[in-house]
């Protein structure tokens, strides 16, 4: 058995939104090329059989999105996290496990009709391309539209959900998904809590498009830098001290990193 669940790996860190309630991406912009993508890969084949392009950024922005699907696909479950606004530039790819929809993304501000938005993404979804892939149409956020968009879902859907809704299947491979609005890590929110446990480290680790190994998909600015797969073993990266402290400290249910203490994620 492989030692992670899942492993995020932010393609960008470049978004085409900017939503009010993303922590914003505070580092230099950057795209992985084909070889950097492939190193990394070729890195984390025996820790992991699942793939999340995910942790800031919006990854169909890459230019080179369905070059990299179909060749994680060859070793990899390939699960995507997108706002929904570019998700025609998925070309006819059956190599997507798992395709998660920010629905809370949508904003009239960003010049696009909620009803051209939402028909766009079942295009897409409803398509036999993507029957065998799992869809989670979540909302995260609840904002202004949240009840203009369970509309058009229970219409195209022929359904009768109410605002109260929480997951709910559509059908076989359509979901929707509700999950609790969250403070995002950060030393200066003031969130702080010295007792706690995580998952990061045991089931998950994630990668940001430096390559700065961190050690969720929540430490959007690296601050828990773990190392640099690009340059660095893997292997000795995460069986350094730090990493060791920060798990023997969460069997302990206490928090051995700063960034931690201002986490409130999965106590919710």
């Amino acid at each position: 058995m492989k030692r992670f669940k899942k492993v995020y790996l932010e393609i960008t860190n470049k978004c085409n939104l900017n939503c009010s309630f993303c922590i914003q991406n505070k580092r230099t912009t950057k795209y992985l090329n084909m070889e950097e993508f492939k190193n990394i890969l070729n890195k984390i084949q025996n820790y992991t059989d699942y793939l999340y392009f995910h942790i800031m950024g919006e990854p169909l922005l890459h230019p080179n999105i369905n070059e990299f699907i179909n060749y994680a696909s060859q070793n990899f479950k390939v699960n995507i996290t997108t706002n929904g606004y570019l998700i025609n530039r998925i070309k006819d790819n059956k190599n997507i496990r798992q395709l998660n929809i920010s629905l809370h993304s949508f904003n009239e501000k960003y010049n696009i009709d909620l009803d051209d938005y939402m028909q766009n993404i079942f295009q897409v979804i409803d398509s036999d391309c993507f029957k065998n892939t799992y869809i989670s149409l979540r909302f995260w956020v609840k904002n202004k539209y949240h009840l203009k968009i369970l509309s058009i879902l229970n219409k195209h859907y022929h359904l009768n959900l109410d605002k109260n809704i929480e997951n709910y299947t559509i059908n076989n491979h359509i979901f929707i998904n509700n999950f609790h609005e969250f403070i995002w890590p950060d030393l200066d929110n003031s969130y702080y809590k010295e007792e706690g446990t995580c998952y990061a480290i045991k089931d998950h680790i994630g990668i940001l498009s430096d390559g700065t190994i961190v050690p969720c998909c929540l430490d959007s600015m690296g601050t828990i830098n773990l190392g640099n797969i690009c340059n660095e073993d893997l292997n000795n990266i995460l069986n350094s001290k730090r990493v060791v402290e920060m798990l023997e400290n969460f069997k302990k249910n206490k928090k051995s990193e700063e960034l931690c203490k201002h986490c409130s994620f999965i106590e919710k």
